[in-house]
């Protein structure tokens, strides 16, 4: 089982105290130290290996959104704070989620749920799922008119979902076998292809460029955009950002 270090900082002894309770009914959260303010945190994380920052923005000396920018390679970090106005400013921050004093147990478990999803990309566990294609194949085969094609990944752009059929778009032209989108995402490598829509698995090297709810592919010389549901959104971007310079 998967377990995470964390810190909380605040500079609020209760607020301290309500995180802290909260944690303890967490068995999969280490809770590492409590901090009054951003230099006992700094402190923290050069000295541990910590996942999760619970971080409070209205602090004395330095702010937590200030104290953020300081760090080159800071972890997941969900907000703590009694005033909304700092909501936008905590996402561009790529902050995980943003929670509103007064902190109810139901809203810190969704924020803490989030957390573990993007940590659980980032961070191998002490069983690792096997890739598919870690036996060396580069293709599949699927069953389309009445014979099996080989598709080689290399080739694929995107699939598309259309009720009992899926597609698979290639520059070459496209491929349609009578299966579910959920069947042909657990025959694929995670690390080369992604769903991001309840129609649509990407190609990881074929995008070009995301924005917005879009994901932007070239496919047959020209730009086609994908859509990306919200339920998909939180794990396309937790690889993007590892990726991001």
């Amino acid at each position: 089982m998967m377990k995470i270090n964390a810190i909380i900082v605040d500079d609020e002894p209760l607020a301290l105290d309500v995180l802290e309770t909260y944690i303890d009914k967490l068995p999969d959260i280490n809770l590492v130290k409590r901090c009054s303010n951003a230099m006992e945190a700094n402190e923290a994380l050069k000295a541990n290996d910590i996942d999760l920052m619970f971080l409070d923005i209205q602090m004395p000396q330095l702010t937590g959104i200030d104290f953020l920018k300081t760090l080159a390679k800071p972890p997941l970090v969900i907000f703590t704070t009694a005033y909304a106005d700092y909501a936008l400013d905590g996402f561009e921050l790529n902050a995980i989620d943003y929670l509103l004093k007064p902190i109810s147990l139901e809203r810190f478990m969704k924020a803490v749920n989030k957390a573990f999803e993007q940590i659980k990309l980032q961070k191998p566990t002490s069983n690792p799922v096997v890739e598919p294609a870690a036996d060396g194949k580069d293709f599949i085969f699927v069953k389309a008119d009445k014979k099996l094609v080989k598709v080689s990944y290399d080739e694929m752009i995107y699939i598309e979902g259309l009720k009992d059929y899926v597609i698979i778009r290639m520059e070459s032209g496209r491929v349609i076998t009578l299966q579910t989108m959920k069947s042909l995402e657990t025959k694929l490598p995670p690390h080369l292809f992604k769903r991001i829509h309840r129609s649509y698995i990407v190609a990881l090297d074929k995008i070009k460029a995301i924005e917005g709810n879009m994901v932007e592919v070239i496919e047959k010389n020209q730009t086609k955009h994908i859509p990306i549901g919200k339920n998909y959104r939180d794990e396309l971007l937790a690889i993007v950002n590892r990726n991001r310079l």
